[in-house]
């Protein structure tokens, strides 16, 4: 079956004075339609870089240098900021980390919403409120017709959480990137927009990518994980494969720091060390100045994606099969 989106080799650099910042560096991946992917890693990663470059947000001085994002059997990476501007909202939308600073504070949760739709729509003014009615039920808003006459700021953290969701959804999007949808929130309100993600995923058949740092948040929700570093996916395999039985060394470090596994323990368990800086990065393994388990081959060598067990993937010369 042909792939909803399929990501190949993409690159995006960011020019600077001080040099070139490699953000995504050769990433493929590939979602199917009404699959549900998550991208981990810690801050610096290249998992907002990754999704903002999916509908090609990313603003100057960075920029796609390689690859393809093939969408519809075509590169829309290569696309027109008009032609891009089709597909972004119409096929593809995308929920952002803060919504007080997607939402507009000076404008009613209706005006936005309707803005949306007319933008991308041909439809009378009656037919768009319609939209946003059904729409801020499915997301189970309640009194959505006094809701629509509000501003942002008249609405919870969670509720306002749950407003950028149904704006996401307005055009009957083919594929939803969160990033981060859970930021800010405490972890009841956390549990209910993943849940409620879930469901809107599975009841309307849409691909979904979720980018997060919380492996246990993205453990309850996709079906496949793609864990980054440096830029480059380290990991990515089903889900529960890589909760269960993780292999990289920089998956295991971001599981055991979980606080759940710290249960008896004074202090978190933590990886050493920290995120190279993408303008000096290390010869061979970006993760080799921080990996307990390093060969000799790690510090001259880049490890690329093999084959794992349980239908994992897996940049590691250590997992597979020691130095050699």
């Amino acid at each position: 079956m042909e792939p909803l989106i399929d990501i190949k080799n993409l690159r995006v650099d960011f020019a600077l004075r001080s040099g070139t910042v490699r953000a995504v560096r050769d990433v493929s991946l590939s979602i199917g339609r009404g699959e549900r992917l998550g991208i981990v890693g810690e801050s610096g990663a290249g998992k907002s870089v990754l999704g903002f470059s999916i509908i090609n947000l990313i603003s100057k001085p960075g920029r796609i240098t390689g690859g393809e994002i093939i969408f519809g059997g075509e590169d829309i990476s290569r696309y027109s900021y008009e032609k891009m501007r089709h597909i972004r909202g119409n096929h593809i939308s995308m929920i952002f980390q803060d919504p007080m600073m997607t939402l507009n504070p000076v404008l009613t949760i209706g005006t936005q919403m309707k803005e949306t739709i007319l933008a991308h729509m041909d439809v009378s003014d009656e037919e768009a409120e319609a939209i946003c009615l059904d729409k801020l039920k499915k997301v189970y808003i309640p009194s959505p017709e006094k809701r629509l006459k509000q501003y942002p700021h008249e609405f919870s953290g969670g509720m306002r959480q749950r407003i950028v969701i149904a704006i996401s959804l307005l055009t009957n999007p083919k594929l939803i990137i969160a990033d981060e949808p859970t930021t800010a929130l405490d972890v009841t309100i956390q549990a209910e927009i993943m849940s409620l993600l879930l469901e809107l995923c599975e009841n309307e058949n849409m691909g979904l990518i979720l980018i997060t740092h919380d492996l246990a948040v993205v453990s309850e929700v996709t079906q496949r994980i793609a864990v980054l570093y440096a830029g480059k996916v380290v990991e990515i395999g089903p889900t529960d494969r890589i909760i269960g039985s993780p292999q990289h060394p920089y998956t295991r470090g971001l599981l055991r720091a979980l606080p759940q596994m710290a249960e008896g323990k004074r202090r978190l368990n933590q990886i050493p060390g920290m995120m190279p800086s993408l303008l000096n990065m290390p010869k061979g393994c970006p993760f080799q100045p921080r990996c307990e388990v390093r060969l000799d081959r790690c510090l001259r060598e880049i490890p690329v994606l093999t084959k794992a067990e349980g239908g994992a993937q897996v940049a590691c010369f250590r997992c597979q099969g020691g130095d050699q």
